[in-house]
């Protein structure tokens, strides 16, 4: 009995997952809506495939990602996020992830991505080399993006969402200083202002 994990939080994308996975043949779906619930899961169920979003309240996606990793527990994941995947696929990819779809394109390219992985392969969009069509600032700040580390990345996110040092360091498991630290570090290292011009940085590049 073929069986999987879907870890998103938005009902409706949960039930077009669940749909297009019982169509697959997974006769057992579990669910969660938060990023801290993934590990446990995994670790009780050992479902067959995870379907994972990467903007998950609770830990973040690639933090999941990482914890899985860590962990040693050997599963199949599939990332299927709204994420821009020019900053989050080779990210995914290095954390252990088989497949990267955007929420954006049709749930056709999730049905193929579903049958690639069950079948031991590995799919992920190919991204465009060019950078030709992006002006100068496009060009710099995506380049400052891509030099951030995993961590550095997940904190920008949560600052941009509005998260308090406290809730983020819970989150992390961090200290409230070093939260505090790497928030001054992202400012440094994306060249604005101060913090408060981190959620516009965000948006600016659709990281949230």
């Amino acid at each position: 009995m073929k069986s999987a994990l879907i870890a998103d939080d938005h009902p409706v994308v949960c039930a077009a997952v669940t749909l297009l996975l019982k169509q697959e043949g997974f006769e057992q779906i579990y669910k969660v809506a938060s990023g801290n619930e993934v590990l446990s899961m995994i670790r009780e169920h050992q479902p067959d495939l995870v379907v994972l979003d990467l903007g998950l309240p609770g830990l973040d996606g690639l933090d999941v990602l990482n914890r899985i990793k860590s962990s040693g527990v050997r599963c199949r994941i599939l990332v299927f996020t709204s994420q821009e995947p020019r900053f989050y696929q080779d990210r995914c990819m290095r954390a252990g992830a088989a497949a990267y779809v955007s929420k954006t394109n049709d749930l056709q390219h999730l049905h193929k991505a579903v049958q690639a992985v069950m079948a031991g392969y590995l799919y992920f969009v190919e991204l465009p080399t060019s950078s030709v069509s992006l002006n100068s600032l496009q060009r710099s700040e995506k380049e400052m993006i891509e030099k951030l580390s995993n961590r550095e990345l997940t904190i920008l996110r949560y600052v941009a969402q509005g998260m308090k040092n406290m809730d983020i360091a819970v989150i992390t498991n961090l200290s409230h200083k070093t939260v505090s630290t790497y928030k001054t570090r992202l400012t440094e290292k994306l060249n604005v202002e101060s913090k408060v011009h981190l959620r516009d940085f965000a948006k600016r590049n659709d990281l949230i």
